[in-house]
């Protein structure tokens, strides 16, 4: 169960790491504009922000792999890890289907909710 649990948790890290990516460096881009649905005007002028943002997921995503690596050393304190990030991404992600589009919740908050059921079983 736990590699299942390592699994998991690598794939909503993983998903942040391209949203960091898609974020930072591909916003004001024809590809950014068709993703986030921007125009360029909307994109050109709120890249920072994006960029910002797309900072914090890495943030994000790079807790969640301190909570693997912890894990696979046996660490007491990988559960606790793990389930801090993971809140924090379910937390973002709701703030952003609330504010913004639903579906942010259906790409980042389902996999972390699946993620820390997980944790919290093994």
């Amino acid at each position: 169960m736990e590699w299942i649990t390592r699994g998991l948790v690598a794939l909503v890290a993983v998903a942040h790491i391209g949203f960091l990516y898609l974020e930072m460096f591909l916003f004001d881009t024809d590809a950014g504009r068709k993703i986030f649905r921007t125009t360029p005007e909307q994109s050109r002028s709120s890249a920072a922000l994006a960029a910002n943002q797309g900072l914090y997921n890495g943030f994000l995503a790079a807790g969640l792999i301190w909570g693997i690596a912890l894990s696979v050393q046996g660490e007491a304190h990988a559960t606790s890890v793990m389930t801090f990030f993971l809140a924090c991404v379910i937390v973002a992600a709701a703030y952003g289907a609330y504010s913004v589009n639903k579906r942010i919740f259906l790409i980042q908050g389902v996999p972390a909710v699946a993620a820390l059921a997980a944790v919290l079983l093994t």
